[in-house]
């Protein structure tokens, strides 16, 4: 992808000025998509996107600076600008570049691009189809495919070099219902660190069914009452919350800043003993798993809370050192144009001993939030604002009526010690998180677990 001599000069030009630290991040993307809408392609889009970023680094300062260019004298002038930002006298380094292999997590069998898009094609319309004929108060469907291979070079003044690729697959389907002049939205979103051997596996008309259920029950339900009451969040992408109002305040990107709510806790309850929370990289297909790093780093399974006990942050280099702890292989930035750090991979939390059906059972009065929409965190404080876009009351034990409109509203770090039962079925679902690095792909997961008390917004 890039000379091994020309990587050696382009890293001695980055730190000729005095900084202690370079490093070059490689990055060539294919990536395509279709949006099929309305029973037509509504857009369709396919490109290369190639760049190389250099960051150095003094002490604990940092300078970011990218091209596009792979010719060796662009490379080196891009690397003197960032050297000269770092400026602190004269320093001649020596380092041998040592390329090492990497551990694959993920069999890919079917590279995306290899495929036609007739056949892509035949899955979104099959979706779409679906979707449609479920009920007349269906009143737009769309489906839309994305993939993307990453082909990706790490190298640095340590002497690391490292190459790597990653394949990404997903299916989106998006139904709209609308009764009474009011309208709901059923989504789901699959997707895999895999190639198109993912997409044939899935069943899309199961999917797009599914979908369409959730937005009809949502358009004719009632809305919810507003209150202080127990919610059960079921499996999946209930485990957003976790994600939003814990995860992002246990990544150094806040800790190492002291703008998080769990600074200084290592070893503190901050939890429920129930509660036992992991961030793993290495699980095989998963969306977030990636054999390493965006700094080069193997990942690995890194439990942030057991039995209640806080146990690790997640740590990238650079806040490492600031925080003065080794990084756990969670340096990740979306491409070129961003300098690396500390993110979530797959984070979820772990299996209790519970049945789902016991933390309904458990509770008189309620909410049973089945699926989680989006919402809004403060890392800082860790206050969050999470909508449930499909919900039922809990009555007697009892899952009941449906009902929109319902908010879940408050603090991670208050969710957190309010568990008090996790089931035994955990499942994971896919997002796209976003931070000072960019978008990257994030599995969310979670048990069904059930919260004594929240705050819900409704009516």
């Amino acid at each position: 992808m890039l000379d091994k001599n020309i990587i050696y000069e382009v890293l001695t030009a980055a730190v000729s000025k005095g900084a202690d630290f370079a490093e070059i991040f490689l990055d060539d993307t294919v990536a395509g998509s279709i949006n099929y809408v309305d029973n037509q392609v509504e857009t369709t889009q396919s490109g290369r996107d190639f760049g190389i970023g250099i960051r150095v680094i003094k002490g604990l300062n940092c300078v970011y600076v990218y091209t596009n260019s792979i010719v060796k004298e662009d490379l080196i002038k891009t690397a003197l600008k960032a050297a000269d930002a770092m400026k602190s006298g004269k320093r001649d380094m020596t380092f041998d570049l040592c390329r090492t292999g990497v551990r694959k997590r993920s069999l890919i069998e079917i590279l995306p691009e290899s495929i036609e898009k007739k056949e892509k094609l035949g899955y979104m319309k099959e979706a779409y189809r679906a979707a449609k004929e479920y009920d007349e108060c269906i009143k737009q469907a769309s489906v839309t495919y994305l993939d993307k291979t990453q082909n990706i070079l790490i190298a640095n003044t340590e002497g690391l070099l490292k190459q790597d690729r990653r394949v990404y697959s997903r299916f989106v389907i998006s139904v709209v219902a609308e009764h009474n002049g009011e309208m709901q939205t059923g989504f789901t979103g699959p997707g895999a660190h895999k190639g198109f051997e993912f997409i044939r596996d899935l069943d899309v008309k199961e999917l797009a069914v599914n979908a369409a259920e959730t937005a009809k029950k949502m358009a004719f339900a009632g809305y919810c009452t507003a209150g202080t009451y127990p919610v059960v969040i079921d499996n999946g992408f209930g485990g957003v919350i976790f994600h939003e109002s814990c995860g992002h305040s246990l990544e150094a990107t806040s800790v190492a800043k002291g703008n998080s709510v769990f600074c200084n806790k290592l070893g503190q309850k901050i939890a429920s003993e129930c509660v036992t929370a992991i961030d793993d990289g290495t699980i095989p297909n998963a969306w977030g798993t990636l054999n390493i790093d965006d700094e080069g780093t193997p990942t690995r399974k890194n439990i942030l809370i057991k039995n209640g006990v806080l146990k690790s942050y997640l740590i990238d280099n650079l806040n490492g050192k600031k925080m003065n702890m080794a990084s756990t292989g969670s340096g990740r930035r979306q491409n070129y144009r961003f300098a690396p750090t500390s993110r979530m991979n797959n984070t979820y939390i772990a299996n209790g001993t519970s049945k789902k059906d016991d933390l309904i059972a458990a509770t008189d009065f309620g909410i049973y939030a089945k699926n989680m929409g989006g919402g809004s965190v403060n890392p800082g404080t860790g206050e969050f604002n999470f909508a449930i876009c499909e919900g039922y009351m809990i009555r007697n034990g009892k899952v009941c009526e449906p009902v929109r409109g319902a908010t879940l509203i408050g603090k991670g770090s208050e969710i957190l010690t309010n568990i008090d039962m996790v089931a035994d079925n955990m499942t994971m679902a896919q997002g796209m998180c976003g931070s000072v690095s960019g978008s990257i792909p994030t599995n969310v997961g979670q048990p069904a677990i059930r919260v004594s008390k929240i705050t819900v917004g409704g009516r």
